[in-house]
């Protein structure tokens, strides 16, 4: 890290355009915020209250973060178009999560997801669970996300780095400990308004500099054949690191298609398992009982609501590859200084500024500013959503569940904030750390950490749900075991002792959910049954009784079934495209 930070390089309309999106951001928060009352679900769940527009934006907005306008851009320029899976293969969770989780999530009336794993199975789990959440939350989701942030003010205001970290931390979580979710939903319409205008422009104009004149197809027509390798100096760079990318395969002379979505086995980051079985070892985690993405649908007015609004979510998704992988795929075509360095950890972590170097050479004065909000705003709602469910998580879980058991809804929030309060500073510090030690592209980063925690939880939660002889001795021995054979593997890994295939984190992940599938099943199989309690049908599916067809909405344009179902046909449509048309 420099010890200098460099010169601002903001212009005075720039200023105008990021303080007033600023102003205006602030100004929702504010209004939102002293309309809360003291109330846990008020606090927490902004009083079940949100549209859902307000839902699809905030969830998105909470899930847009640094980790794509920093890293996933980064990683495109590395790895190709194949980072953008994990964008749109989310629409298959959202599917399960439209049709199958929402209608009995609903009924069950809880504020957190480990409170929910507690009815089901027993306290030890909703320990466990709510344990990990703190970690990951701190580790994997504020501390990262807090860290690419201080690329915007390092890089655009010339502050010091560690300056830089306080700042975004101190801004971004303001509104959170504050506000509660009210002010965080509400003020996420705003930013994920600017992210995607911000975000598309970007990309439209990285063509339009390709274009060199010819204007954007022409733009298009370059980035296409520089990424296919089909000039000189790029087929020689993906020859030179195929090897680095596709793992066992050696120093060079493998082919490698920067432009297929579908890739080997053995690739680093996005092999095609990831695609086809994400849903299950990391999908069901992050979609439908991380608690900072699941608290907005909780929080929607009914279950009509919470389905529409992830069905607005789903457009999102396939919105976002566009100015989040796209503008990476430009700029390896741009032939950046930084892919000549020839060492592939300086190259992925140089690549973290992509988006950045972007920005100044490409987007004119004031659009600047617009693009340093956009930015702003993608650290601003991930961090409020993410501390605001964390300290939910805390208050409800631990405070009252082991210290205050009688605490009033009064106590609960002032807990809360000052839970907010102390989680920021820890985050803050892991941060630094991340500034300080580590050197790694933040999105491989923060892949790797979901990959690692999330496999055991998605297969206690999808076999406890489908299945009702599961009891909480067997979704708890089944977690214990499947995170040991996670550290077995990465202890085997570091060692250099685990085949080629095995060493992608996302392979990883599947080996780890599905040895934590078999453990749960063999222990179901062998002891009692869960009581009855635990099996009631606002805690597991009923076939017969499930709500499928209420809340889809009463006109053709306001149905939950058609916008989902042809969100679904578009997902496949890009499928299609870029793994075969533009391959």
């Amino acid at each position: 890290m420099e010890s200098e930070a460099p010169a601002s390089v903001l212009g005075v309309y720039d200023y105008i355009a990021f303080f007033g999106y600023f102003i205006c951001l602030s100004l929702i928060g504010y209004i939102a915020g002293k309309q809360k009352k003291e109330t846990a679900d008020d606090y927490f769940l902004a009083g079940r209250s949100l549209p859902w527009y307000v839902v699809g934006s905030s969830y998105i907005a909470a899930n847009i973060s640094t980790e794509h306008f920093i890293g996933l851009i980064g990683a495109a320029v590395i790895y190709g178009l194949c980072v953008a899976t994990g964008e749109w293969s989310t629409v298959i969770a959202f599917t399960f999560l439209i049709w199958l989780f929402i209608p009995y999530l609903f009924t069950s009336k809880v504020y957190t997801a480990p409170e929910f794993l507690e009815k089901r199975f027993n306290l030890p789990m909703r320990i466990v669970f709510a344990g990990v959440t703190l970690l990951v939350n701190v580790v994997a989701f504020l501390g990262p996300v807090i860290y690419g942030g201080a690329f915007v003010l390092t890089e655009f205001f010339g502050l010091n780095e560690i300056v830089s970290i306080i700042i975004i931390a101190v801004l971004s979580g303001f509104w959170a400990i504050w506000g509660g979710l009210r002010s965080i939903a509400l003020m996420d319409v705003l930013t994920i308004m600017i992210m995607v205008f911000g975000g598309l422009s970007v990309t439209f104009l990285g063509l339009m500099h390709l274009g060199d004149g010819e204007g954007l197809v022409a733009g298009a027509a370059k980035m296409l054949e520089v990424n296919r390798g089909q000039v000189a100096w790029a087929a020689e760079w993906i020859e030179a690191n195929a090897g680095n990318i596709l793992k066992g395969t050696g120093d060079g002379g493998e082919e490698y298609s920067r432009m297929t979505l579908l890739q080997p086995l053995n690739h680093y980051t996005n092999p095609w398992t990831h695609w086809v079985f994400s849903f299950f070892y990391i999908g069901l985690w992050y979609t439908v009982i991380n608690q900072h993405m699941i608290q907005k649908v909780l929080a929607a007015k009914d279950i009509y609501h919470a389905r529409m609004g992830m069905v607005f979510a789903s457009y999102l998704k396939l919105l976002l590859p566009f100015f989040v992988v796209v503008p990476g795929l430009i700029f390896f075509a741009m032939q950046p200084d930084f892919l000549g360095s020839g060492d592939w950890a300086t190259m992925s972590d140089a690549a973290n500024r992509t988006y950045v170097l972007m920005i100044k050479e490409l987007v004119p004065v004031f659009l600047v500013g617009i693009l340093v909000a956009a930015l702003f705003g993608a650290i601003q709602s991930t961090v409020c959503s993410v501390l605001n469910s964390t300290s939910t998580v805390f208050t409800i879980d631990f405070y009252k569940m082991f210290i205050h058991p009688q605490a009033s809804q009064q106590d609960e929030v002032r807990v809360g904030r000052i839970a907010g309060f102390v989680i920021l500073i820890l985050s803050i510090l892991v941060a630094v750390l991340l500034a300080t030690v580590q050197k790694v592209n933040l999105f491989v980063w923060i892949q790797m950490l979901y990959v690692f925690f999330a496999p055991p939880f998605s297969a206690t939660f999808l076999l406890g749900t489908l299945w009702r002889r599961v009891s909480g001795f067997d979704a708890l021995l089944a977690s214990v075991v499947a995170f040991g054979f996670a550290i077995v593997l990465k202890i085997l890994e570091f060692q250099g002792l685990l085949p080629d295939w095995m060493i992608p984190f996302a392979n990883q992940g599947m080996l780890v959910w599905a040895v934590c599938m078999v453990v749960c099943t063999i222990s179901t199989l062998v002891t009692p049954a869960p009581s009855i309690e635990q099996v009631s049908e606002d805690l597991t599916f009923d076939w017969k009784k499930m709500n499928m067809v209420g809340g889809l909405g009463d006109r053709w344009y306001t149905s939950v079934t058609l916008w989902w179902a042809l969100a679904v046909l578009i997902m496949f449509g890009f499928v299609y495209v870029f793994s075969v048309t533009l391959a």
